[in-house]
């Protein structure tokens, strides 16, 4: 129906009435708008001019304290401090350069490095703390805020405590700030430039339990940098507690023994049954305390450049000719072979001749007739001459791989480096690509080119003590994020090596002749009713040519090896002690001893041997079997 007039004059009314409300809302608004204005830009505008110009919110990074390690009985063994350091803010500083000189001015530190440091960081956001002084002294934060920089701010950081002495500097290891590398790889996922991760040993293996999560605080802050007031506050995340299988007083133990000894060398000490790892030693050591605190450039130059090379691991990448302890894995390559049998006998005038050359025994006068055990536990080297020329080299190979040596023990710690137990094919690689059967001579006393870790020294002597299984040395033992302990499983041994008990039962009763005959070479580690089973080692480190120079230069000189496990028809412990340069195994059986009799004081429930001094350390020069071998070692 069309529009009426009348209709159309109503619609009129009614727009015009809307459209005079709405007039009305707008100005309402727009009245509201102007007086909440004029508050803010006259009434209060001195006061929100001076916020304005003199408050800042800042985010703050909280560091998360790492996760705390215990050994396998609770003990505490790295904990946390807390520590201050002195950080810049560059969007805060309207100098750079002069604030760096005035700051190195204020509390002495390196000016260079600190400008390093900062353009290292400088494609990260302006407004992110970077720590120029890490353990600031309060002197030193002192001595910045009368000077009121701005930009510079003091910072709490919770910093890792090591035990005092060096103690297992290399499980522990060290931490230090991320690299560029690290933050680009799948193991450092999640951190972010700055961070403190591990860089060494448990701390670096382990860095994804110990790691914890940073907090962050944003705070205002007047012109100067100065906090006013917390905005919003989150608290880090401590990193997860780790329970290490490390024996606290077996580790002391083994520090003990070498720093009485004064000599230099490693030592492992696992739990055949399982490869738990009860002490793991390399000496010389560092402290990791001075990683905690950011390592300054005099202390990191002096660790490299160092001639005893502290900062090597010795225990998993020092290489060396095991000597006389290798003599069970040819001893036992012969018997499953079917070269000899534990009655076979040879006879040892002091030394014999093999392919034109001749090559002696360590005792001058000989050993007359002798069979297995008897070689064994006198270390004769004319015995494994005559046994190694008959197996040649590749079965020496074969057998001494299944047992440990040459290859990787894949613990979990980083950095392990692979020993050589030649072979024809080995030698192949080589630039002299034949083997001469001559060579199997001296590889049949563990010298020539035969070169071990003494971690696989350890797997080896538990593998001959528990029957065949040749373990996974491992440290991580459990992992609690605060509530409650979650054993970690242990790792699958890495073989299980098929052995004739009857075989092995005779290369195992000449180990424990070795220690428990009054002819053994390692008598000096007989403990009452414990029944120690274990074999001496002295590696040459230079030609019988060169010797004479090995009188008077100390690295030159004779290694000491001991090998062992106890008790011998249910071992609970065995390992390696190495003496390096230490030119006798006696000191390494020495060390052995005193580790020994921490461990089973400790299981008996007695009371823990006291630290050896120097003086009880040292070679009684009466006993025939502390005299340096000249060959293979005794």
């Amino acid at each position: 129906m069309p529009a009426t007039p009348v209709m159309m004059s109503e619609d009129r009314r009614s727009l015009t009435v809307r459209l005079s409300s709405l007039q009305v809302i707008v100005a309402v608004i727009f009245g509201a708008l102007t007086v909440v204005f004029w508050v803010f830009q006259v009434v209060q505008h001195e006061k929100f001019e001076q916020i304005a110009e003199e408050n800042h919110l800042r985010r703050l990074p909280l560091p998360a304290p790492r996760g705390v390690l215990f050994d396998r009985n609770g003990k505490v063994l790295v904990d946390n401090q807390s520590t201050f350091s002195i950080a810049l803010v560059r969007e805060q500083t309207k100098d750079l350069d002069q604030t760096l000189h005035t700051l190195a001015l204020a509390t002495g530190a390196d000016e260079a490095v600190m400008r390093e440091t900062v353009n290292r960081r400088r494609r990260e956001p302006s407004y992110r703390p970077i720590v120029l002084i890490e353990n600031a002294a309060r002197e030193q934060w002192f001595a910045v805020a009368a000077r009121n920089l701005p930009g510079i701010i003091y910072q709490p950081v919770p910093t890792r405590k090591y035990p005092a002495s060096e103690l297992a500097a290399h499980v522990f290891g060290y931490v230090g700030e991320v690299t560029e590398a690290q933050l680009v790889s799948d193991e450092y996922r999640g951190a972010e430039a700055g961070a403190v991760v591990g860089h060494a040993g448990v701390e670096k293996a382990l860095n994804r339990y110990l790691m914890g999560k940073d907090g962050t605080k944003e705070v205002i802050v007047n012109s100067l940098g100065r906090e006013i007031d917390v905005w919003h506050e989150e608290q880090p995340t401590e990193g997860q507690r780790v329970q290490l299988t490390i024996d606290a007083d077996v580790q002391k133990a083994a520090e003990d023994g070498f720093t009485a000894s004064t000599f230099n060398g490693a030592a492992v000490v696992l739990d055949p049954r399982n490869g738990e790892v009860l002490a793991f030693t390399s000496r010389p050591a560092y402290d990791p305390n001075a990683f905690a605190a950011g390592i300054d450039r005099a202390t990191w130059n002096a660790l490299n450049t160092d001639d005893l090379k502290p900062l090597q691991n010795r225990a998993l990448q020092g290489r060396y000719s095991p000597g006389s302890t290798f003599k069970m894995a040819v001893g036992l390559a012969g018997l499953e072979e079917g070269i000899i049998t534990p009655s076979t006998t040879f006879f040892c005038p002091g030394g014999q001749s093999f392919f034109g050359r001749f090559f002696k025994c360590h005792k001058k006068e000989g050993h007359g007739t002798v069979d297995l055990r008897k070689a064994i536990e006198q270390s004769c080297d004319v015995y494994f001459y005559n046994v190694g020329n008959m197996l040649g080299v590749d079965r020496i190979n074969k057998w001494a791989t299944l047992f440990g040596l040459g290859v990787k023990s894949n613990i979990d710690l980083p950095n392990e480096l692979t020993g050589l137990v030649p072979s024809t094919a080995w030698k192949a690689t080589t630039r002299e690509p034949k083997w001469y059967a001559g060579e199997t001579i001296s590889v049949a006393i563990g010298q020539g080119q035969v070169s071990v870790t003494p971690v696989s020294l350890a797997v080896y002597a538990a593998t001959l003590g528990n029957g065949g299984v040749r373990v996974t040395p491992h440290v991580l033992k459990a992992v609690s994020d605060g509530a409650q302990w979650k054993p970690v499983p242990a790792p699958p041994p890495q073989s299980v090596v098929e052995v004739s008990p009857e075989k092995l039962q005779a290369i195992r009763d000449g180990m424990w002749n070795v220690v428990n005959s009054p002819s053994g070479t390692g008598r000096r580690t007989r403990i009452e009713g414990k029944d120690v089973c274990g074999k001496t080692g002295t590696a040459q480190v230079i030609s019988n040519q060169g010797r004479a120079a090995a009188r008077t230069t100390k690295n030159l000189r004779d290694h000491g090896w001991f090998v062992f496990f106890a008790p011998r028809d249910n071992p609970e412990i065995a390992g390696v002690v190495f003496a390096e340069h230490g030119v006798h195994s006696a000191n390494a059986a020495q060390i052995t001893r005193h580790i020994l009799d921490t461990y089973f004081a400790k299981k008996d429930g007695l009371p823990l041997p006291p630290p050896p001094t120097t003086e009880q350390m040292r070679l009684d020069l009466t006993d025939p079997f502390a005299r340096r071998a000249p060959v293979g070692g005794n």
